[in-house]
C-alpha cells in the first residue's frame, strides 16, 4: 500500500509484529459499513460516478457475506481489516476499488469503525443492564415483606428488607446505565473526513455521510478527531464501574452462600463442586465475576498508560486501543448475563435471615431515637443505649430481651412502649424517611422500578 516510496520490501517480522488483523476482523461490518456510506458520498460529489458506486457497494456485500460464511481468507501482511477488504474490493472490482480510498485515510477509518462498534455495544450492554436490573426486581417483588440483618463494617447493624436491599443495586445498576447513556453521546460523532490529520482539499460532504450513518454530530478539528481515544477510555471507564459494582456483588453472594452466614442458596447449574470433596457447593461465578473485575480495571489503566505520552496526531501505538476495548466489552457483557441468570434462580434463606436478626442488638438505634423523642439530646441518648447494649452483651441477651425495670435503670423516661420500637418489624416500619426501608417507602419505590423496567 505504500510500495512507492520504498525501495525494500517490508521485512517479514515487522509485518508479524505490526498485523491487526487478528484482533480487529470483528470490525469488519463496521467497516463495510463506513465503506458504503463513503462510497455513495463520492458518487454524489462526482468523484466517482454512480456506476463505480454500484460496483463497490455490490463488492463490499459480497465480501460481507463471505466473512460471515467463514469463506473469507485474511491475509496478514495486509495488515489489518481496512487493507484487507479494500484489496480484496480491488481483485474483484478493478480501478473502481481503488477509488474507495479516496478522501479518506486508515486513521479517520478506524476512528470511524470504533465508533461504529462502541455505540453498537454500549446499547447492546444497555440491554444487559436492564435484564440484570429486572431480576434484582423480581427478587425485590418476591421477597418484599423479608427482613435480614444490614451490615456496615460487615458487622450486624440494623434490620433492613431483602426488597431494600435487592433495589439498592437496582440504583447502582441504573447509574452505569445512565453512565453509558452519556458515553453514547460523544461515542457518536462521525470522524471520517478528517483524513490522515489536516482533512482533504476533496469536495466531500461530511453532513451527508453522518446521515447515512446516523451520526447526529460531526467532529470538529481533523487532527483532534484522528487523535481522539477519550470516547474509548470513556467506555471502558464506564464498564470498569460496572464490572466492579458486580464484583462487589459478587463478593456478598459469596459470602451469603458460606455455611456462616447461610443466607442464599444459588442454582446448582450455576456452581461447581470439588475434584476432591464430594460436599462441596462452591459460587464459581461469582467468583469469577469478582475476579474478571480486574481485568477490566488492568484494561482502562493500559489505555490511560497508551494515550498519556501521545503527541498529536495518529500514532501506531493507537493500534494498542482495540484488544482491551474488545476484551472489556466480552467480559462484561458475559458477567451481565450470567449473573443475570443466577439471581434469577436463586432463593434466599428465609429461617436463616430470622435466625441473623436475632442477636447483635440491632434496634440499639431504635431505643436511641426513642430516647431523642422523650427530649434527650441524641449524644447523651447515643451513651445511653451504649451501656445498655453493654449490660445485654454482658448478660447474653439481646437489648430487646431486657424488661423494663433494667431498660428504666438506665433511662427512667422508658415506657413500655418501648418494646413495640425494639421489635424488629417495629424496627424496620419506622425508617419510613425518604429512601429508608421502610415498608411503605419500598414499595413505593419497587412500583417506580416496576414502571422503569
Amino acid at each position: 500500500m505504500w510500495g512507492g516510496r520504498f525501495a525494500e520490501k517490508t521485512a517479514a517480522s515487522v509485518e508479524a509484529f505490526t498485523a491487526s488483523i487478528h484482533f480487529d476482523c470483528r470490525l469488519y461490518r463496521h467497516d463495510i459499513a463506513g465503506s458504503r456510506a463513503h462510497a455513495a458520498m463520492l458518487a454524489r460529489q462526482g468523484l466517482i460516478s454512480d456506476q463505480e458506486r454500484d460496483q463497490i457497494i455490490a463488492g463490499l456485500n459480497e465480501i460481507e457475506g463471505e466473512i460471515e460464511r467463514g469463506e473469507f481468507i485474511f491475509r496478514p501482511e495486509l495488515e489489518d481489516i481496512h487493507m484487507n477488504i479494500e484489496k480484496a474490493l480491488a481483485q474483484r472490482i478493478g480501478p473502481a476499488g481503488e477509488k474507495l480510498h479516496t478522501a479518506r485515510s486508515r486513521n479517520d477509518q478506524v476512528a470511524l469503525d470504533l465508533r461504529l462498534y462502541l455505540r453498537e455495544e454500549c446499547r447492546r450492554l444497555l440491554g444487559l443492564l436492564g435484564g440484570l436490573r429486572g431480576a434484582f426486581v423480581a427478587l425485590a417483588r418476591r421477597y418484599r415483606h423479608t427482613v435480614m440483618p444490614g451490615y456496615t463494617h460487615l458487622q450486624r447493624a440494623q434490620p433492613v428488607l431483602v426488597a431494600h436491599h435487592m433495589l439498592a443495586y437496582y440504583e447502582m445498576f441504573g447509574r452505569d446505565k445512565q453512565r453509558l447513556h452519556d458515553c453514547l453521546k460523544r461515542i457518536n460523532v462521525l470522524p471520517l473526513g478528517a483524513a490522515a490529520l489536516a482533512g482533504t482539499g476533496l469536495p466531500i460532504d461530511r453532513e451527508f455521510v453522518a446521515r447515512e450513518l446516523d451520526f447526529p454530530e460531526v467532529s470538529a478539528n481533523s487532527m483532534d478527531t484522528v487523535a481522539d481515544r477519550d470516547f474509548v477510555v470513556e467506555f471502558v471507564g464506564a464498564a470498569a464501574l460496572i464490572q466492579v459494582h458486580l464484583s462487589r456483588l459478587a463478593e456478598e453472594l459469596v459470602l451469603w452462600t458460606s455455611e456462616e452466614f447461610s443466607f442464599v442458596t444459588l442454582p446448582d447449574a450455576f456452581c461447581t463442586g470439588s475434584s476432591i470433596m464430594p460436599q462441596k457447593k462452591n459460587p464459581d461465578i461469582p467468583e469469577l465475576v469478582r475476579g474478571k473485575s480486574g481485568r477490566v480495571i488492568g484494561h482502562l489503566m493500559a489505555l490511560l498508560t497508551l494515550l498519556k505520552g501521545l503527541p498529536m496526531t495518529y500514532n501506531r501505538d493507537l493500534q494498542e486501543d482495540k484488544e482491551p476495548v474488545f476484551d472489556t466489552v466480552d467480559t462484561v457483557s458475559a458477567s451481565l448475563a450470567l449473573m443475570a441468570e443466577l439471581l434469577a434462580g436463586m432463593r434466599f434463606n428465609e429461617e436463616r435471615l430470622a435466625a441473623g436478626l436475632g442477636r447483635g442488638c440491632m434496634t440499639a438505634t431504635d431505643l436511641a431515637d426513642y430516647l431523642v423523642k422523650k427530649q434527650i439530646p441524641f449524644r447523651q441518648a447515643h451513651a445511653i443505649v451504649g451501656r445498655a447494649v453493654a449490660y445485654a452483651l454482658e448478660q447474653g441477651r439481646d437489648i430487646a430481651e431486657l424488661t423494663l425495670a433494667e431498660l428504666q435503670g438506665f433511662a427512667p423516661a422508658i415506657d413500655e412502649d418501648v418494646f413495640a420500637v425494639l421489635s424488629i418489624e417495629g424496627s424496620v416500619n419506622s425508617r419510613n424517611s425518604l429512601g429508608g426501608t421502610g415498608g411503605a417507602r419500598v414499595e413505593e419505590a419497587l412500583a417506580r422500578a416496576e414502571r422503569e423496567i
